[in-house]
């Protein structure tokens, strides 16, 4: 990596703080043509650590602090005070160096609803031709797919009769059958898409970053915590970071792109001056602009994992408890990178409708042929798998607030899990929809009982009692900075902060409202899109 002395002020076109799912996207976009100087900040290290690139590493990571910012919420009413463990990416990649490597775009109706509600070019339409673009679709272009882009889309490597049987099980419950879930739709049972190339993880840092670091008009300085842009007037013109020790400054000629994601890039616009005017006040720090919608409206999905006693020695639990299964997966994923070591975060799965009244799926299954207590944790002893209910579109609304004027300070997270009778309603059908599945034909040979809840657990108190004690984060949060055009939004439609000159804001906080499936895909979408805006408005 380059390096400034201590004491320079670098000058770049653009400064891009967050080298995240979004970020790297930009930096590669914005320095392909040589025209443009870009310095991209990123406050995690490199992403050298071997786990990052082994698809089941993310189970290695979920907890590890060097790579990950280790965020908790503050006690959640409708989960009974608990707290809940939010991993967020802080390294190289980002969140896309630690996810569960899913790859969904979610409905197409959630880009028309954008578009509906103000955001212009944000529809469907608008936004499929970005997705393409991006995509390097191991099954070959279509109308929905591309291929030659920078992210890899490729097939689960690993033969599972328990995630197949999974599909099946949930076609004998009346669920058709999808073999596309990024296609003409959503909705149906069948296997999930992963962001891998040739069996190892495709981070937005191997796909869009390494093919650019060489360029000589891109910097990339790892290790840098941005702590607040300094402003002339009303104009972002300078980032303020910290770097072993020392703080520097980078100065913009043309803009600041925040694309820290959902919680750091609402926090760092608070650490400078852009948000709730009584909020920053409180903490000691002068008001550039008093933006309320900053941090407001947060949103994230909430999963509820029933876990399954396996009849059969078939599940990643006795692979892990043999040492030699274990040592013979270890060999196969060496020589063919193949096996269980490319399992993501979810195998198999289903969208489906809780109600006939609804016009989409509103409840995501994410299947995997293993189980434990809490993801992150040791696996349960005994042979299980696990089928998760997520719910799409909650109405729940949380918040981001800094703590403190310290940039260092984890912000005051508030999601508001289960806020509402419909949010509520949607996890005690959605759980009574996947017991049916589970209890199909196919799944018969497979299944000894459900572990947790239990078969005593029938009623609708019993299974939201189970909700509040077991339920956490699908680690989707969104919309701390979301679009539109209403007084609370804080960046148009074209991702440009609002009152604000010089600054814009690329990532998942910026979706007006959370997307039918997962965030990374749309994040990189956003990023695509971001960059075309960015060019031509240089122009």
């Amino acid at each position: 990596m380059n390096k400034n002395s201590p004491h320079d002020v670098a000058e770049f076109d653009y400064v891009i703080v967050g080298a995240g799912s979004a970020g790297c996207v930009l930096a590669n976009r914005l320095s392909a043509d040589g025209r443009h100087s870009v310095l991209l900040l990123e406050a995690g290290p490199k992403d050298s650590n071997v786990w990052i690139h082994i698809p089941l590493g993310y189970g290695r990571l979920f907890k590890d602090k060097r790579v990950n910012w280790m965020y908790q919420t503050e006690p959640e009413p409708g989960l009974g005070g608990r707290q809940v463990f939010q991993p967020r990416g802080k390294v190289l990649g980002g969140s896309s160096s630690i996810n569960g490597l899913l790859y969904v775009r979610g409905q197409h109706e959630d880009y028309d609803r954008w578009r509906q509600l103000g955001n212009i070019g944000w529809g469907f339409d608008d936004v499929l031709p970005y997705f393409k673009k991006a995509e390097n679709q191991i099954r070959g272009a279509d109308q929905y797919h591309g291929t030659g882009g920078p992210l890899s889309v490729s097939d689960w490597r690993h033969h599972d009769p328990l995630s197949e049987a999974f599909v099946k099980a949930a076609v004998e419950a009346g669920i058709p059958y999808n073999p596309d879930f990024n296609g003409a739709t959503q909705e149906g049972a069948g296997f999930f898409q992963t962001t891998t190339r040739r069996g190892r993880r495709a981070s937005s840092a191997f796909c869009y970053l390494r093919p650019a670091r060489g360029r000589g008009n891109l910097r990339i300085e790892t290790d840098a915590l941005a702590q607040r842009i300094k402003f002339e007037g009303q104009r972002a013109r300078s980032i303020e970071y910290r770097q072993n020790g020392v703080t520097r400054s980078a100065r913009a000629r043309r803009e600041i792109l925040l694309s820290s994601g959902a919680y750091n890039s609402p926090q760092l616009l608070q650490l400078s001056g852009v948000g709730p005017a009584d909020l920053l006040k409180q903490h000691g720090i002068d008001v550039v602009l008093d933006a309320a919608g900053v941090g407001r409206d947060l949103q994230d999905h909430l999963q509820v994992r029933l876990v399954m006693r396996c009849a059969q020695k078939v599940t990643l639990n006795d692979i892990v408890a043999s040492p030699l299964r274990s040592a013979l997966a270890g060999a196969q994923y060496a020589a063919f990178r193949k096996g269980t070591l490319t399992i993501a975060a979810g195998t198999s799965g289903a969208f489906f409708k809780t109600s006939p009244r609804l016009a989409t799926p509103d409840i995501q299954i994410h299947f995997i042929p293993f189980s434990t207590d809490k993801m992150g944790e040791k696996l349960h002893a005994f042979s299980g798998f696990t089928a998760s209910v997520c719910q799409l579109r909650p109405e729940s609304r949380g918040s981001l607030k800094i703590r403190s004027a310290d940039p260092a300070a984890p912000p005051e997270i508030r999601i508001n899990y289960l806020a509402t009778e419909t949010d509520r309603a949607a996890f005690i059908d959605g759980i009574r929809i996947l017991r049916d599945i589970l209890a199909r034909p196919a799944l018969k040979p497979f299944v000894v009982s459900e572990a947790y809840p239990g078969p005593d657990k029938v009623s609708d108190e019993d299974i939201l009692d189970f909700c509040r004690k077991t339920g956490s984060t699908v680690y989707h949060p969104t919309s701390t900075c979301r679009m539109g055009n209403d007084p609370l939004a804080v960046v148009d439609q074209r991702l440009r902060v609002r009152g604000i000159e010089g600054l814009r804001v690329v990532d998942a906080s910026v979706m007006p409202d959370l997307m039918s499936g997962n965030t990374n895909a749309p994040t990189i979408m956003i990023a695509e899109k971001g960059s075309d805006m960015i060019l031509e408005d240089a122009h």
